[in-house]
């Protein structure tokens, strides 16, 4: 085997006991349900070898039907599975078929670590993949293996985490996790650019990869540096495409959405749509199917609560990343036609249809991330009842006094920043129950994060950069005094954060500039500002003292119109190099 690994760079990241799935990720294909259990034979018998471009059931990808003579039973421990014995009867089998061998066993194999920890809920731990690493020495990659070997390796590995490097990983098994890597993605290539599209390149499969592509850059593979995994994906786009476009119905929901949400995650983590042009191909292959099955009254045309999440997700990825919807007429089709289901399933009564806060947080960002990039609020009227059934929903969850409905400060952070950039996009806040009902549970929300003693309840510099700013852009609908408690709960907690981007001072400083004007002018010039005790280190930041001048502008200005409100649509833009009061340029809308 190849030690080297050419083309495969990692970025180091930590899994295992403290893995967390990350807020915008799908789940893995439907090709989980596998059946579970270690090989006992020694030897495997030629005529249960199939030949070389002989596909396997496409029902999911690990191997439903073992050879007889394989006994499978349940495995209760991660060192039954890797035993040496096991190791080396793969290697006999792949030495001994050579080219004919088809990769059945080791995909089987494969399956039966993934199978150990889907049981586990988390990937391989450091501990058990000090275990099984060394052990792939042996596992070869032959010619002859097929598609349905490749992809349910792949897949599956991917899955439980072993090629998730960790931070004090040795260099020798980082080594032995790229060249498998590299060998794998190596065949697939080499199938995928077949002269004739070979029989047994399947959607699920393509499904899979594409999902363990994505997920790979997820736990750490840097793409910038991995031109075979760029190369793995460019070849496995035209079949997308193919697929997509055939008059078949090759695509169940969950797998387009895999699908989609894979592409997304990958153009996020730097795959460029300009330079990829198959890739805004396959995705516009892609949308009609979205539109068709969305639309669709057959039962097994239904998306799922995290399917439908998942999808405007990667839609909303795609337009941030490059995607214009003025030019892909198709996407906004897409879009109207989920939309019904969003509010469907937020007022759903039954259990399978509710929307986790995880769910709710990603469809808003999704919806505010479409509606700032051209979606029309006043264009597009079932958008509106989507957005306010789901705060709504998002209110419930909040005052909730069940764990699994609590939203984490991240995905709280999310909600509230949606809320604000629909508001700055035309949501009309006062015409909606929203003011009284949503907005104040939301922030009392927030408060109690911030207040919070637990390590996993605090805000990320980032997190409370983007409340401010949203509380601060939210502006009068709020009561002054909610606004008030949120803003010095978060004020205080920013001098217990010392990494802080220059965006993030600036869209802090703006927030608190923000409030400060609409205190002073709503609660008269005699009262104190319960923010002055943060003003000295506020000020201290990088362009502070500019930001409190700029108040003194804002106030000034705001007096002189007799415009009480002027400070909520005061915009604040740098300019060129000058004196201080030619630095800013204030208009006023």
């Amino acid at each position: 085997m190849d030690r080297g690994g050419a083309g495969i760079s990692w970025k180091y990241t930590t899994s295992g006991n403290d893995y967390k799935q990350p807020d915008d990720h799908a789940g893995a294909s439907g090709s989980g349900q596998y059946r579970y259990g270690t090989v006992r034979q020694v030897g495997a018998p030629r005529p249960y070898l199939r030949k070389r471009n002989e596909c396997h059931p496409a029902s999911d990808a690990c191997f439903a039907n073992d050879p007889s003579g394989h006994s499978i039973k349940p495995v209760h421990g991660f060192n039954a599975l890797i035993t040496p014995e096991k190791m080396d009867w793969l290697a006999r089998i792949s030495a001994r078929y050579g080219g004919c061998y088809d990769g059945r066993n080791h995909g089987q194999f494969a399956c039966s670590i993934k199978r150990y920890t889907s049981g586990s809920e988390r990937p391989l731990n450091h501990s058990e993949q000090r275990q099984l690493i060394p052990l792939l020495h042996a596992f070869k990659v032959t010619p002859g293996w097929s598609w349905r070997s490749l992809t349910t390796t792949l897949h599956s590995f991917t899955s439980a985490g072993v090629f998730t490097p960790h931070k004090y990983m040795n260099e020798g098994y980082g080594e032995t996790q790229a060249a498998l890597l590299s060998t794998l993605l190596d065949a697939l290539i080499l199938k995928c650019n077949q002269q004739t599209e070979a029989s047994d390149i399947d959607v699920q499969g393509i499904a899979n990869l594409l999902w363990a592509s994505a997920k790979l850059v997820d736990n750490g593979l840097v793409l910038e540096k991995t031109p075979k995994l760029k190369e793995a994906v460019a070849a496995l786009l035209p079949h997308v495409q193919t697929k997509a476009e055939s008059k078949v119905d090759h695509f169940n929901p969950q797998e387009v959405t895999n699908l989609l949400w894979a592409v997304a995650k990958l153009v996020g983590n730097g795959l460029k749509l300009e330079k990829m042009p198959k890739l805004k191909e396959a995705v516009t292959a892609l949308l009609p199917n979205v539109k068709t099955k969305a639309e669709s009254k057959k039962e097994k045309d239904h998306f799922k609560p995290q399917e439908v999440a998942n999808l405007l997700w990667a839609l909303a990825k795609l337009v941030e990343n490059g995607l214009k919807l003025e030019k892909t007429p198709k996407l906004k089709e897409t879009v109207t036609a989920l939309l019904p289901h969003v509010k469907t399933k937020a007022e759903s009564k039954e259990g399978k249809d509710h929307f986790i806060p995880q769910h709710i947080a990603n469809l808003l960002w999704a919806l505010a991330k479409l509606v700032d990039n051209g979606l029309k609020l006043e264009k597009t009227p079932k958008l509106k009842e989507a957005v306010v059934t789901l705060l709504l929903c998002g209110k419930t969850k909040t005052e909730s006094k069940e764990d699994k409905d609590h939203f984490n400060t991240q995905q709280i952070t999310n909600l509230i920043w949606a809320l604000a950039k629909l508001v700055s996009n035309g949501l009309e806040l006062e015409k909606t129950a929203m003011p009284k009902e949503v907005v104040p549970a939301l922030l009392y929300h927030v408060k109690t994060k911030a207040k919070s003693k637990e390590e996993e309840n605090h805000f990320i510099p980032q997190n409370i950069a983007n409340l401010l700013w949203a509380v601060a852009k939210l502006g009068e609908p709020i009561e002054l005094s909610l606004v008030q408690s949120t803003f010095d709960s978060l004020v205080g907690r920013i001098s217990k954060n010392s990494q802080r981007s220059q965006q993030d001072i600036s869209m802090s400083l703006w927030g608190v500039m923000v409030f400060c004007a609409r205190f002073y002018l709503d609660s008269g010039n005699n009262d104190k500002n319960p923010l002055e005790k943060h003003i000295g280190e506020l000020s201290s930041w990088p362009y502070g003292i500019e930001y409190f001048w700029l108040l003194g502008l804002v106030l000034c200005e705001a007096q002189r119109r007799e415009h009480s409100r002027s400070y909520v649509t005061g915009v604040v833009t740098k300019q060129s190099a000058g004196t201080r009061s030619q630095k800013y340029m204030i208009s006023y809308g």
